[in-house]
């Protein structure tokens, strides 16, 4: 594809993987690197090459389809000063003001057109999305903290606790590395009952691979007791029967 309308193949191709991903529940990475997960702060790194998502059509993707405000604002914050590029990408830069699930991407975009894509709404708008970011990974910090206490007092029930565990990692958009210190700390953990732990196990898939492959290692190391050996058991029986299953098999 000709990019001279400021679309390229690369990122057409990206669009549709990120579509494909979204409908898969599977986790955006960045380029080149399947073992870390696209995060918010990425996308408002403008000096980091993420290659065909700097594409409009894939910015617009996530602008639109990612199911988290923070994600949503910054694919829109990064796409905001080519805005204006070619009547193409301007066009497409309005749709999302129309059709993003989220009020405040729509606010975003509204405000830049509203003052014809000038600098200093463009730069309001990377302060709105930067503060948005800090203050939602704040609340989901908080929520897993306050989860884990009423866990050890008996407050939450294991199954609510668990369920509640996976959907804040997700919507908090955390990076790969503190999922996995997070995953390990609890599998490894004397203070955690087996019976959460594998309640942990069961919801082991919801994980992205490079995550569950580094959880898996860690684990492996740890000094075995009986309770470690039952999680190593576990999780070696969760490798085989992935393998199993694989298409590549």
């Amino acid at each position: 594809m000709n990019d001279s309308f400021g679309i390229s193949q690369e990122g057409l191709e990206t669009a549709l993987t990120i579509k494909n991903n979204y409908r898969a529940r599977e986790p955006i990475c960045l380029p080149g690197e399947v073992a870390s997960l696209l995060v918010p702060e990425h996308l408002m790194n403008h000096g980091l090459d993420l290659r065909g998502i700097e594409d409009p059509l894939a910015l617009a993707m996530m602008a639109t389809r990612d199911p988290e405000a923070p994600m949503a604002m910054a694919a829109a914050a990064r796409l905001g000063p080519a805005g204006r590029k070619t009547k193409l990408i301007t066009g497409v830069f309005s749709l999302i003001g129309e059709k993003s699930r989220h009020d405040a991407v729509r606010d975003c975009v509204r405000l830049i057109h509203a003052n014809a894509f000038a600098p200093q709404a463009i730069a309001e708008v990377r302060r709105r999305t930067a503060r948005v970011i800090v203050e939602t990974r704040r609340e989901y910090t908080a929520a897993l903290r306050h989860n884990l206490e009423s866990l050890f007092d008996g407050s939450i029930a294991p199954r609510q606790f668990v369920r509640e565990f996976f959907e804040l990692t997700e919507a908090g958009n955390l990076r790969s590395d503190i999922r996995k210190k997070l995953v390990s700390s609890l599998l490894l953990s004397e203070n955690v009952r087996p019976s959460i732990k594998f309640l942990v196990l069961e919801n082991f898939d919801r994980l992205p691979n490079p995550v569950r492959m580094s959880i898996v290692s860690v684990v492996a190391a740890a000094e075995p007791n009986h309770h470690i050996a039952m999680i190593q058991d576990e999780l070696r029986w969760i490798i085989d029967r992935d393998r199993a299953t694989s298409p590549t098999h």
